[in-house]
């Protein structure tokens, strides 16, 4: 599997300030310094292990699954909307794109954001091309557990990946039915348990 080159260019013109949405790993290891947190909803998107991870959390050989947002009508996304610090938004972007960029399988798009205390912000957020190679959407959950406790990538394992999201959603009250059951079908699998 490889990649395609860069077909899609990031905006211009970034959120002033700079929020972020984080509805994956970003929700508890966001790489950039945080001035503030807030509970958030995306209209327009679902959380979905719908891409591919051939860097990450899987090789071209074993590809694991990451999270992305799958845009389809009627859904909807809750996570973090995190605002970078004042002075440190051009590293912070550049770190994100150095990460979220690797194999262009996902856009860079500028959202619009409800925060749990009744705010709209315009935030960046990371969303799969469907157009992509490595996009898969549509796999059954047990196909996305057999996936996902195999796969190792240079971050870690997808099991790790799936874990640490799954629990973190839960502590902030945004628990996922559907990686809850990814989480249990997959310690099942691995006959481990992330704790």
């Amino acid at each position: 599997m490889t990649s395609h080159p860069k077909r899609d260019h990031p905006p211009n013109v970034l959120p002033d300030p700079l929020w972020v949405f984080g509805y994956g790993s970003l929700v508890w290891n966001p790489g950039f310094e945080v001035a503030e947190r807030a509970l958030a909803t995306l209209p327009g998107y679902s959380r979905s292990f719908c891409m591919r991870s051939i860097h990450h959390r899987g090789s071209v050989e074993v590809p694991g699954l990451v999270l992305a947002l799958d845009e389809g009508e009627g859904e909807s996304c809750s996570g973090v909307a995190f605002r970078v610090e004042p002075g440190t938004e051009a590293q912070a972007i550049e770190d994100l794109r150095d990460r979220e960029l690797i194999s262009s399988a996902y856009l860079e798009r500028i959202v619009t954001l409800s925060l749990r205390d009744g705010r709209s912000v315009e935030a960046v957020a990371y969303v799969i091309d469907r157009d992509h190679e490595q996009y898969c959407g549509g796999l059954d959950l047990g196909e996305q557990a057999r996936i996902i406790a195999t796969a190792t990538g240079g971050r870690g394992t997808n099991a790790e990946y799936l874990h640490n999201t799954a629990s973190h959603l839960a502590e902030l009250g945004l628990a996922d039915p559907d990686l809850d059951h990814l989480a249990a079908h997959v310690r099942d699998l691995t006959g481990q348990d992330p704790d």
